[in-house]
């Protein structure tokens, strides 16, 4: 049992003093205008219950959702600038939200940065942001539709001025939205800064970024909500689905998909763990048997990545992701260049030559990630040298102590393994950084292949080279659970304690600090101290080490789990210790991340069905090596060679009919797709004809289209208006 002083330890992220209002400045709106919301508990936010709040003499006060922190040597007539423009009318170019400067928090020190500011809204601000974000949210009638104050009453839960309506997730989101697109008029620099150049309809705050004014802007937790989320989440050990809703609810979409899939590929690894315990106990020492379990492989690999497309478009359209559209992608903020013109918009931006990031990337990264791999392959035999001389060792004299000292080769050199992917995880983000990629979503894609290809094989080609070159399947059985097993270890170890312990004393700092005014049966941490402790909070970086992980659980499972069975009961024990650590942390070590609106896990997708290629390839080669069907090809190797390829190439068609033959979306959401198309189509019509004294024409015909979810779409043409 854990005592009041121990428990103080940790305060959970987003816990505000009960009197919030007396350590917030006040804000005085035009008259008519309702604060959102208005002097309510973020944890009630989190449910969506948003309480009024009176006036006092002060005038109404708002509650904080979002922190902006700006750098400490930031100048006065800069901070003023940015203020105005964050509090400006939309008509004028700012993003007209309420903002006001954090105090001092109890017993304050010079060190502390006095500019971190508060950013809230008022409830009519949010609610046309969550139209202009094109937020959907699920009618009356069941159908998920695009969000619209003008239709606001037909939305489900939307009551009397929607004060239940937004969740302080989707708040957020659209601060950030609106903060983010904030963009420069004719100002030519930063006040107080001449070096920070400003160009007209650039954004500001990646501007800001960029430059190192702006230090942080990141999302409040929320008191009551995060308390009832850990709950159900990670606190109370059962065997149950995780609370993805809730989830969705609390981090969105994007943070929700990826427990979704970690739960998914946890259940997806349960038959091939109950066919491998029996597997292993009774068939361990006839290797030659392992041919049937090639063959589930085969199917297994293929068929979980199918079934996946369909949950997760569900879980979309349930979550209204699946038919948003996707924003126009600003430039990065770390993108450079010379200044000109886009030819989209118009607008003054850097523009960097396509012809010279190209040679960036084939002259210098790819033979950069050449020489890694190659450093990789000379690591790999060291390993093999060492291997060979422990056997040689235990074979001279054969002790219980020798055969412990077998293992050792393999331990060392799966700590090196993850100590090489974790060096050269740097070595690629400075690359690609370097190369100047114009989107995020260019940055990422390369990022995400140069980390892919050298951890693939970083991590499996010792495998393959004991499979097809060696051809020892003893010792790939021992490498293959070595390296599982040590990997996992590491991952727990460096993701969840480390994490922890180091989030754990950077919270006593806190807490020596305001005991030295408060006592500890209060149990809270004033706004001011709050606010401090979570921007010292690690930032969450994403779900990129995640998935890579998965990644790498993937391959050891699909590519040579049939020469060690129980690859698959350890995958799903680390995956179940995984969801409570990545849970944890999530909770209680990482700020809180604004809101990913994903509709599906992205490239990561791509990765996996290239991986289920692969170990079809890979369990074709296993079963052609195995005695059994060489004993059918005894005369001619070249016949059976020649038969397995053509065995292999059949079992990769199949796969690919399969792909086509399973729909990525359900039926039934094709249809609700389908009929939100018709109605939309039919609500242009019927507008068209209540315009009195004017004449439409279309220029032409809807054209009908397919998306990527095989939904038929319907394209308009330009609409030409004559009266």
């Amino acid at each position: 049992m854990l005592t009041a002083s121990d428990k103080i330890l940790w305060l959970p992220p987003g816990v505000l003093l009960k009197e919030i209002s007396a350590r917030q400045a006040s804000f005085r709106p035009k008259a008519g205008t309702e604060l959102f919301p208005t002097h309510m508990d973020r944890g009630a936010l989190g449910e969506g219950k948003m309480l009024q709040g009176s006036l006092d003499s002060s005038g109404p006060r708002f509650t904080p959702l979002v922190v902006v922190e700006l750098a400490s040597d930031t100048k006065e007539e800069a901070i003023a600038w940015i203020l105005s423009r964050i509090r400006d009318q939309q008509q004028n170019g700012g993003a007209e939200l309420l903002v006001e400067q954090l105090g001092p928090g109890v017993g304050a020190q010079e060190k502390e940065n006095p500019n971190m500011f508060l950013v809230g809204a008022t409830r009519q601000r949010l609610l046309s942001g969550a139209e202009e974000v094109g937020l959907f949210k699920e009618c009356n009638d069941g159908s998920m539709r695009g969000f619209t104050c003008a239709n606001k009453h037909n939305f489900k839960d939307f009551e009397g001025d929607g004060d239940s309506f937004l969740n302080m997730a989707e708040c957020q989101y659209i601060i950030k939205h609106e903060l983010d697109t904030l963009r420069a008029k004719d100002e030519t620099h930063v006040p107080g800064h001449t070096q920070v150049k400003l160009y007209p309809g650039k954004s500001i705050i990646r501007r800001l970024q960029s430059k190192g004014i702006l230090i942080q802007i990141f999302p409040l937790h929320g008191q009551e909500e995060l308390k009832r989320l850990s709950f159900s989440w990670y606190k109370k050990v059962k065997l149950s689905f995780q609370p993805l809703d809730n989830i969705r609810h609390y981090y969105g979409e994007g943070q929700a998909l990826y427990f979704g899939f970690l739960e998914y590929f946890t259940f997806a690894l349960v038959p091939m763990a109950l066919i491998g315990v029996p597997y292993y106990l009774f068939d361990w020492e006839d290797y030659d048997k392992y041919v049937i379990f090639a063959v589930f492989n085969l199917v297994w690999c293929t068929v979980i990545l199918e079934l996946w497309k369909r949950f997760s478009a569900s879980l979309a359209y349930r979550w209204g992701t699946l038919s948003r559209k996707k924003a126009f992608e600003e430039p990065r903020p770390g993108f450079h260049g010379t200044l000109g013109f886009n030819p989209v918009t118009g607008r003054k931006e850097p523009l960097y030559p396509n012809a010279k990031r190209q040679l960036r990337v084939y002259l210098v990264s790819l033979p950069f990630v050449l020489l890694c791999l190659y450093l990789s392959l000379y690591i790999m035999m060291i390993y093999f040298q060492m291997e060979g001389w422990v056997l040689s060792f235990h074979d001279e004299e054969p002790t219980f102590w020798t055969g412990i000292l077998m293992f050792i080769p393999s331990i060392i050199y799966a700590v090196v393994i993850e100590i090489m992917n974790l060096i050269y995880r740097y070595a690629a983000e400075f690359l690609t950084e370097w190369e100047n990629h114009r989107l995020e979503s260019s940055y990422q894609n390369h990022l995400v292949l140069k980390v892919l290809v050298f951890n693939f094989f970083n991590c499996f080609a010792s495998l393959f080279y004991i499979a097809f070159v060696m051809q020892d399947m003893v010792l790939l059985r021992q490498s293959l659970a070595t390296l599982l097993i040590t990997s996992q270890i590491l991952n727990q170890f460096m993701e969840a304690f480390l994490p922890y312990w180091l989030q754990r004393r950077r919270n006593k700092k806190m807490i020596r600090k305001v005991q030295k005014r408060r006592t500890v049966e209060e149990k809270e941490l004033p706004l001011a101290e709050q606010v401090r402790l979570e921007a010292d909070m690690s930032t969450y970086l994403g779900t990129f080490d995640d998935y890579l992980e998965l990644f790498l659980l993937f391959g050891y499972v699909s590519l040579f789990s049939c020469t060690y069975p129980l690859a698959a009961v350890l995958v799903v024990l680390n995956n179940v210790t995984e969801v409570y650590s990545d849970a944890f942390k999530m909770c209680r070590v990482f700020k809180r991340p604004f809101s990913d609106p994903a509709a599906n896990i992205g490239v990561w997708q791509l990765a996996f069905e290239a991986m289920s290629v692969i170990a079809i390839v890979t369990n074709c080669a296993l079963i052609g090596m195995s005695p059994q069907v060489k004993a059918y090809f005894t005369e001619s190797e070249t016949q059976l060679i020649l038969w397995t390829v053509a065995i292999e190439h059949m079992l990769l068609a199949f796969k690919f009919i399969l792909t086509f033959l399973i729909p990525d979306v359900p039926k039934h959401i094709q249809i609700k797709l389908a009929r939100l198309e018709f109605e939309s189509l039919e609500a242009l019509k019927k507008k068209r004809q209540l315009l009195g004294g004017s004449h439409w024409t279309w220029d032409s015909e809807p054209q009908p289209r397919r998306n990527s979810s095989d939904v038929v779409m319907y394209e308009i043409s330009p609409i030409s208006c004559s009266v």
